[in-house]
């Protein structure tokens, strides 16, 4: 094997591995939004539920009076609320199941619930870190496994198309002519 070709296995072994090792990091960011969102919506949702026992009135029955309500305004606004309720139940499920799953999963975790607006948060603000954690190191081989797979592939697929362009070109003659020299046989 070549020098470039053996510093280009390196390469892209060493990049899976630095690329797969942030998937930990990468959760970590991805619950830290996660929870970020939680405590808003638990604002929100606690003003509303003091403002209605505020009036004597419990969470259904103020949304009750959202729903029943003939202005257009207040019923998107019921409707709203409701969405809110809807969304704080479904990220807390899925804080909860990421607080569960073990770090070396968590990345994993977060594929089964994607919030496709903190995903594309965290993408866009992902800063990588330097994993010095079991689950780091865990992704990190997962990536080096991947990157040596991607390595060997590559590689043979360059070899036989290598291969193909060594292979002694044959001049098709018409019958009867002598293809290493050109001229018609007797």
């Amino acid at each position: 094997m070549s020098v470039v070709r053996r510093v280009l296995v390196l390469l892209v072994v060493a990049s899976g591995g630095v690329l797969f090792s942030q998937a930990p990091e990468f959760a970590q960011q991805y619950r830290q939004r996660l929870g970020g969102a939680i405590d808003e919506l638990t604002s929100i949702i606690q003003t509303f539920d003091e403002q209605a026992n505020h009036e004597g009135l419990d969470r259904r029955a103020a949304l009750n009076i959202y729903s029943l309500s003939s202005e257009p305004f207040l019923h998107s606004q019921g409707d709203a609320m409701r969405r809110t309720f809807e969304r704080y139940e479904a990220l807390s499920d899925q804080f909860e199941d990421l607080a569960a799953a073990p770090p070396v999963l968590r990345p994993l975790a977060i594929l089964q619930h994607i919030d496709p607006p903190i995903f594309s948060k965290t993408m866009k603000w992902f800063v990588p870190a330097m994993p010095f954690s079991f689950a780091g190191g865990v992704w990190a081989a997962i990536g080096v496994a991947i990157g040596s797979l991607f390595a060997v592939l590559f590689g043979g697929i360059l070899r036989a198309f290598a291969g193909l362009r060594q292979l002694p070109h044959r001049r098709i003659m018409p019958r009867g002519m002598d293809a290493s020299s050109g001229k018609r046989m007797s």
